[in-house]
C-alpha cells in the first residue's frame, strides 16, 4: 500500500499492521456474516418447501383421501403463500446487496487476473501468485455463493409443482381439487433472487461473469 508518509519506521510500521489488520478483519466479518446469512435465509426457504411438498403428499394420499377437509388445503394454500411472501422478502433484502458485491467483484476479479496474466514469465511469478491466487479464489468463491443461493431457490420452488402434480389430486371431487390446480399454477412462476431487480442469481450466471472477466483480462493485455 502507498501511503502519502514514511511507513517503515517504528512505531509507525507496527500501527499501520495493526489498523490494517482490524480492518481487514472487520471487512471479512461483515461479508461472512452476509453470505451466511443468506445461505441460511435460503436453506430455511429449502426446508419450508420440502414441509410443503410433503403436506402436499399426504393431503392427497390414499390413506387420507376421505379424511381430507377444507381446513387442511387452507393450511396448504397457506403455507405457500407464507413461503412466496418469504422469499420476496429476502429478495428486496439482498437484491441490491447482490448488485454491489457482483459489480466489486467482477472488478476485483478483472484485476487480479490482469495481475496474475501479466506476470507470467517474470522473475517474482511465485511471490505475486501467493500474494493474488488465494485472494482470487475467495472472489470466485464468493460470488458463487449467491449465484448458488438463487439457483437453490429457483430449483426448490420448481419443486413444489412436481409434488403437487403427482399427488392424487385427480382421484377428489372437482371442489376438493380445485384449489390445488392454482397451486400448480402458481407453482410454475419460479422464486429468485436477482441482482439489482435486473438479472437472476444463478448457476449460468456465475458462468457468465467468470467468462466476462477472462474477456476483460485479455482486453487489458491487449492494450497493455
Amino acid at each position: 500500500m502507498e501511503l502519502p508518509f514514511d511507513s517503515n519506521s517504528s512505531p509507525v510500521y507496527e500501527l499501520v499492521m495493526v489498523v490494517q489488520f482490524f480492518q481487514l478483519l472487520s471487512n471479512a466479518c461483515a461479508i461472512d456474516v452476509l453470505n451466511a446469512l443468506i445461505l441460511t435465509l435460503i436453506l430455511h426457504v429449502g426446508g419450508q418447501i420440502d414441509i410443503l411438498r410433503e403436506w402436499l403428499t399426504n393431503v392427497f394420499s390414499k390413506d387420507n383421501i376421505y379424511g381430507m377437509t377444507e381446513i387442511t388445503m387452507k393450511n396448504v394454500i397457506g403455507k405457500h403463500q407464507k413461503i412466496i411472501m418469504f422469499s420476496e422478502s429476502v429478495e428486496s433484502l439482498y437484491s441490491y446487496i447482490a448488485l454491489m458485491q457482483f459489480v466489486s467483484n467482477t472488478l476485483i476479479i478483472c484485476s487480479i487476473g490482469f495481475v496474475i496474466a501479466s506476470s507470467l514469465g517474470s522473475p517474482d511469478i511465485a511471490t505475486i501468485l501467493v500474494k493474488t491466487l488465494l485472494f482470487y479464489i475467495v472472489m470466485n468463491l464468493e460470488a458463487f455463493i449467491f449465484c448458488f443461493a438463487g439457483e437453490y431457490l429457483s430449483t426448490k420452488s420448481l419443486y413444489i409443482a412436481d409434488a403437487a402434480y403427482e399427488s392424487l389430486w385427480y382421484d377428489m371431487c372437482v371442489n376438493e381439487s380445485r384449489p390445488i390446480t392454482f397451486l400448480i399454477l402458481r407453482s410454475q412462476k419460479r422464486l429468485t433472487i436477482t441482482i439489482g431487480k435486473v438479472m437472476d442469481l444463478s448457476l449460468g450466471r456465475f458462468a457468465s461473469i467468470v467468462k466476462a472477466s477472462a474477456s476483460y483480462v485479455s482486453v487489458l493485455l491487449a492494450m497493455s
